[in-house]
């Protein structure tokens, strides 16, 4: 976190300059909604973003938070950054495969073996591009935030091998890749907003999902769902993303200050989120859920099972998307 308070620090002072030359800052309310609640890093990183907004242009521009889904599910939210009646979100880049197919080989089953791989793809040439092509989709990238590996919760029964996963009605994001990679384990895959799902779990509506053991932990699945199994299936980054229509309406002072603001948010909220995940893990297995870890054979069945998925999407996302994708990856992993 060292190098996070020298950064801010080194931007309180750039910021005194600004107001001090008199920017070009009007004052504005920002609304950033996003699912998760209150205390998980997306939200801890939102709210960090959020000070460092107001603090950066002398709160003429001030960031209202809505986590938890309040202002709808993500699919809603992005239809309302593109009509300008919602400001920011942040959410599973994978979704934005509706807008931009190409996001879709963020949810590549097995892709990273870590955050730090998934940093430099996201940070790098490639990670620029695709956000590139959100723009004549009325949105705007800012950053990739940090949710996560995700693994697989259920009420019926541990998943102990890669067969076990069959049968299981098991609650995903509602995009296609999603769908598929779950079917093809022989899940019956259940596309929820995110706001609907304790509800559904709750109500054995579906016997399990499939999230980051952040996400499991501060949405306390843990009191509707028995057996969590570390699949780290797939890893998460999180798309930070404004409206095109609100960021063509901002100077040039204040597009500088709401970049460095997401700029400085991201490093915050990949080391929170980080930090988090690694205790999250056992603040589950305190709250009673079942942990299992599944041997080398089984996950190399698991990645074995999934190849197909991985070809059909290859396919969608053009080879040449997914060729630059694995040049990225194989050079972070000399």
């Amino acid at each position: 976190m060292k190098h996070f308070f020298r950064q801010t620090l080194v931007a309180a002072v750039a910021t005194l300059a600004m107001v001090a030359a008199g920017a070009q800052v009007k004052e504005r309310t920002l609304k950033f909604a996003f699912q998760n609640q209150t205390g998980h890093p997306q939200a801890q990183g939102a709210q960090k973003f959020a000070e460092l907004v107001a603090a950066k242009s002398g709160n003429k521009i001030t960031v209202k938070l809505f986590p938890g889904g309040a202002l709808g599910g993500d699919l809603q939210t992005v239809s309302a950054l593109q009509g300008g009646t919602v400001e920011i979100t942040v959410l599973n880049a994978g979704i934005l495969t509706a807008q931009v197919k190409e996001f879709a080989a963020y949810d590549f089953p097995f892709l990273f073996n870590n955050g730090k791989e998934a940093d430099a793809v996201t940070d790098g040439p490639f990670g620029k591009n695709l956000f590139a092509k959100l723009e004549e989709k009325g949105l705007h990238g800012l950053g990739y935030w940090d949710l996560g590996f995700r693994n697989v919760t259920n009420s019926k029964r541990p998943i102990a091998k890669a067969d076990d996963i069959a049968g299981l009605k098991i609650r995903v994001i509602q995009s296609p890749i999603y769908i598929d990679l779950f079917n093809t384990l022989g899940a019956n895959a259940t596309p929820l907003p995110f706001p609907e799902l304790y509800s559904a779990l709750d109500q054995k509506a579906v016997d399990g999902q499939e999230n980051p053991n952040t996400v499991i932990l501060s949405s306390k699945f843990a009191e509707v769902q028995k057996y969590l199994t570390q699949t780290r299936h797939i890893y998460n980054p999180q798309a930070l993303i404004i409206s095109k229509k609100t960021w063509d309406g901002m100077s040039a002072d204040e597009k500088k200050i709401v970049g460095d603001a997401a700029a400085e948010a991201t490093v915050f909220q990949r080391e929170v989120s980080r930090g988090a995940a690694d205790s999250a893990l056992e603040s589950l297995k305190k709250a009673g859920m079942t942990v299992t870890e599944l041997p080398p054979a089984e996950m190399a069945k698991l990645r074995e099972k999934v190849k197909p998925v991985i070809d059909k999407y290859s396919a969608t996302v053009g080879e040449a998307t997914v060729k630059e994708l694995m040049a990225e990856i194989a050079k972070v992993r000399k």
